[in-house]
Formats: structure tokens, sequence, C-alpha cells
């Protein structure tokens, strides 16, 4: 074993985030390998914490006896669908449990990465950005990823991702880690079938934004998907249009397609854009939500998939939201 599964890490602190993984071909290496790192965690002075999928959950429950101070949370209160929002309330862990004089959160978390090649890539990027936004918190994760039922691309995804591989024999350095931002960028982006039909709402040159605000309103009105998410891609499209005028160049252009499966909407500018991959995930200006910045990260809270290419000369910014 090259690094101890003790508080103290390599960098002999206990500051700081460590992102570890799991890739296990049973259920007793599953157990053999978590239950040890949270009941550790316990003697250690460290809050435990799993947030997992049912079966997951209930095997490890078993495993460390039920043990009360372990704390089990459903994988949709940490996690949710969309990643900034697991990225907040993995923090959340991290205060509260600071607040009562708990040092560091050890959490057995277990992402559920959808059913599509779609879904896998937002949660890949969200993998590859905690390394950065969860840097300065004193969280320890593993996470675990059953190597049965995932699919090839997530695996392979997990050993790019997480600098720290444990097994049954040991933990040490995953030499197959990368930089974050790096693996970030090296991502495809995927084709959007419905960006070679015409658009429902097609506005070139947009200098009239207010008028434009109306015009898709209305156009999202003739779908039937539910008000709430309507209205929450109405606003997504608004702050990234505002973001163009802002932080762009002209022309902006919107283009917006409606089918009965999904919105999507791209807005293009001719300016450069965000060079960082990890812009969105946090607010521009951290806690101070005075300060503004908080477009794109509004938009990745609001929209199941954010993608920004660079088009050429300019930026393009689609939002896609499932309706089903």
């Amino acid at each position: 074993m090259s690094e101890s599964r003790t508080g103290e890490d390599a960098r002999g602190s206990v500051g700081g985030y460590i992102h570890d993984a799991l890739l296990y071909d049973s259920v007793g290496e599953l157990t053999g390998v978590a239950a040890p790192f949270l009941l550790e965690g316990l003697a250690a002075g460290d809050a435990a914490v799993i947030a997992a999928g049912a079966r997951t959950t209930s095997v490890l429950t078993e495993a460390v006896d039920r043990d009360p101070r372990v704390h089990v949370l459903g994988r949709s209160d940490v996690y949710g669908t969309r990643t900034p929002a697991a990225i907040t309330a993995i923090r959340r862990l991290a205060e509260r449990s600071a607040a009562v004089g708990i040092g560091r959160v050890r959490v057995v978390g277990e992402v559920d990465f959808g059913r599509t090649r779609r879904d896998w890539l937002e949660w890949q990027r969200y993998e590859a950005v905690i390394n950065i936004a969860l840097a300065p918190w004193p969280l320890w994760g593993l996470c675990v990823f059953d190597a049965q039922r995932l699919p090839e691309q997530v695996l392979v995804s997990a050993l790019r991702t997480h600098p720290n591989l444990v097994t049954p024999e040991g933990r040490a350095s995953n030499p197959l880690f990368g930089d974050p931002v790096r693996y970030l960028r090296s991502l495809p982006v995927p084709q959007e079938p419905l960006e070679s039909t015409p658009p429902r709402l097609a506005a070139w040159n947009v200098s009239d934004f207010i008028g434009l605000r109306h015009a898709v309103a209305t156009e999202l009105a003739t779908s039937d998907a539910p008000r709430e998410v309507l209205g929450d891609f109405s606003i997504a499209v608004d702050e990234m249009t505002s973001n163009a005028v802002r932080h762009g160049r002209p022309p902006i252009d919107v283009a917006l397609w409606i089918s009965s499966d999904r919105l999507v909407c791209t807005i293009r500018d001719g300016g450069r854009g965000w060079i960082d991959p990890l812009a969105g995930y946090d607010p521009a200006h951290g806690g101070d939500l005075s300060r503004g910045g908080m477009g794109l990260w509004l938009a990745r809270q609001l929209c199941d998939h954010v993608d920004i290419t660079h088009p050429g000369e300019g930026v393009s910014v689609r939002l896609t939201t499932r309706l089903h």
C-alpha cells in the first residue's frame, strides 16, 4: 500500500479535497474497501456519509452494521440531475460538519450517470471539474464504479479523472490521471440533430432583446412541457443572450428548436467566449452574487446540457433540456 487510509494523506494535512476511485467487480470488493473507509473515518473523528443508489446503500449499511454515525443521504439529494447543484450540495456537507467541529467529511459517492452517452458526458465533466471546484474543502471522496454494470466510456473516464485508485490491496496514485482542464478540453461536444433542421425561431443580428425575450416565450408556450421546465429554459436563454450582449461582440444570433422530447437553443456572438472549460460550475465571483457573473452558472443549473464551442470567429452556447 503506497498511501495510508487514514485522514493524513500524502500532503500531510487534513485539509483539502481527496478524490479516490474504486472500480469493483463484486459486492465483496465494494464492501471490503468502502466499509473500512467509512469506519476508519469515524475512528479518526471524520464524518462518514453514503450518497449512493439503493443497492449500494443497502450493502454498505449492512457492512458497517448499520452504525448510526454513518449518515445515509439519497443519491438524488446530493447529485440531483445537474452538476453545479451537486458541487454545491457536497460543499454544504463540509460546511455543516465544520459548524459542529468535524474537520473532514468522508463520502462514498455513486453518481447516476444516466441512460445515454449524452448523460454520461455531463457527469464525466463533473468528475474532472470537482478536482478543482472542491480543492480547498476538507472532503475525502471515494467514488465507486460497478465495473460489471457501467459502460466502458464511464469506466475509462473514471481512470482519467481520479488522482488515486483504491483496490482491496490498497490505495495508490493513479498514473492515468491527467490535468482536469486538459481533459475537459479533450471531451467531444456531441452533435445535435435538431440543428440541421429549420428552427422554430431564428433571430439574426439581434438588437431588440426585449422583443426577442417575448418571441422566445411565445414559441415555448406552444410546447406542452410543464410550465416550470419552460420557465427555467426561458431564463437560461435570457441569461445567455444577456451574457452575449455584455461580454461578446455583435452579431448576436439566436435559434430555437422545439421537439416532442427536447428544447434546444443556440446563442452565438462574435466574442472570444469562455476560454476556461470550468466556467459556469461556480458563480464567477464566488459567493458574492451581487457582483454578477451568474449567467452561465444559472444556465448549467436550469438546463440538462450546456455546450460551448468556438466555430470560426466567435462563440456558440447551446442549451438543451429534455422533456421526457
